[in-house]
């Protein structure tokens, strides 16, 4: 019995593998798209119409129960200044988020603004967009 070698080369392509890494890709990014949070705090911000351009190096936020964070890192007001400093040296013209609960007395936001401009730094503060 006289067996029939294929020699030739086969031309098609397989679309299994190919279907198999976007899948895989598009699970990677729909599990890391929602693990991004700019600001992980969850915070009643004050409302507002106007918006800034300005991108700001790192965030400053004031819970409601007053206590003071540096992103996401718990840090109190008497270490502020230096925490700041350390965090944004090197950094030319240093910008800086404070989102603030619509609770928080306006002395406690008044503390980090003084800090923010015996640094020299910029300070945008945040808010929420007003509903129509």
């Amino acid at each position: 019995m006289k067996l029939k070698r294929n020699t030739g080369v086969d031309t098609a392509f397989q679309m299994s593998s190919m279907t198999d890494i976007v899948f895989l890709l598009l699970v990677f990014f729909m599990v890391t798209s929602t693990l991004v949070s700019p600001n992980a705090l969850k915070l009643l911000l004050p409302r507002s119409n106007s918006q800034t351009a300005a991108k700001p190096i790192t965030t400053v936020s004031i819970t409601a129960d007053r206590q003071f964070y540096v992103e996401q890192t718990p840090v109190p007001i008497t270490a502020m200044a230096g925490y700041l400093q350390q965090k944004l040296e090197g950094v030319e013209d240093p910008t800086i988020s404070l989102h603030v609960d619509r609770t928080v007395p306006m002395e406690e936001v008044v503390k980090v603004m003084n800090i923010a401009k015996d640094s020299h730094y910029k300070l945008i503060l945040a808010t929420a967009p007003l509903e129509k």
